[in-house]
């Protein structure tokens, strides 16, 4: 069966991203010696170092989807490949030492509400602006509150400074693709959920970390906003 141009396009892209990502993520074990070597923490230097991965990997991932993919399926199924390499890595006990610990599987749900969050909304309303808008909140908006959070304490620490950043970060974000999916009122409903996806960050409950509690706010909110229409 021969596969057809714009299939065989996507997964070109596919793999070139992949590639990108897997640069950003061993770039970033220099940077983890270069930060030891400065006296940093080697707790600061991962939390860091997870926060570069979110914005330049994730992040910058995100802003190419709409452009890239005709459909949610391959950004799903390359965040379900990122996921079971990064739990492989952390159950093997070979871990990504330079930005995984032990105890914090965060970078797992990462990746996977990364594509979750895409494939819900891109399949329910066939438009991937909104798609892009909850994996965007983890990626720049999650990434921004750990490094301001890290400048201010040194460590991982959950605090309303980091909140507030993000929260100016998120609205941002929220407004503009919600305003260019051409969704009616789409707009406010992304600021709301960029309110919302915020203030939720600070919290976690055992498996349920800030990736699950900010995309998974943000996924329901778009949902109920792009189904119930304007509301001013």
């Amino acid at each position: 069966m021969q596969l057809d141009y714009h299939t065989l396009y996507e997964i070109i892209w596919m793999f070139i991203l992949a590639a990108y990502v897997f640069s950003i993520i061993f770039l970033t074990k220099s940077l983890y010696h270069y930060m030891l070597k400065k006296q940093f923490k080697e707790e600061q230097t991962i939390y860091y170092n997870r926060k570069f991965i979110h914005i330049f990997a994730g992040g910058v991932i995100v802003l190419l989807v709409p452009f890239i993919f005709s459909s949610p399926w391959f950004p799903l199924f390359s965040s379900i490949i990122m996921t079971i390499i990064v739990l492989i890595a952390h159950r093997s006990g070979n871990t990504f030492y330079w930005f995984q610990t032990e105890d914090n599987l965060n970078d797992v749900s990462f990746c996977l509400m990364w594509g979750v969050a895409i494939f819900v909304l891109w399949w329910i309303f066939d438009n991937p602006w909104i798609a892009i808008i909850p994996p965007a909140f983890i990626a720049f908006g999650d990434g921004v509150t750990g490094i301001i959070r890290n400048i201010a304490f040194k460590e991982r620490k959950k605090h309303p400074i980091g909140n507030v950043y993000m929260m100016g970060v998120c609205i941002l974000i929220g407004y503009y693709f919600a305003s260019y999916s051409g969704i009616a009122g789409l707009a406010i409903w992304g600021i709301i959920a960029a309110i919302v996806a915020s203030l939720f960050e600070r919290y976690e409950f055992g498996i349920i970390d800030d990736n699950v509690l900010v995309a998974g706010s943000a996924t329901i909110i778009l949902y109920v906003g792009g189904i119930a229409g304007p509301i001013l």
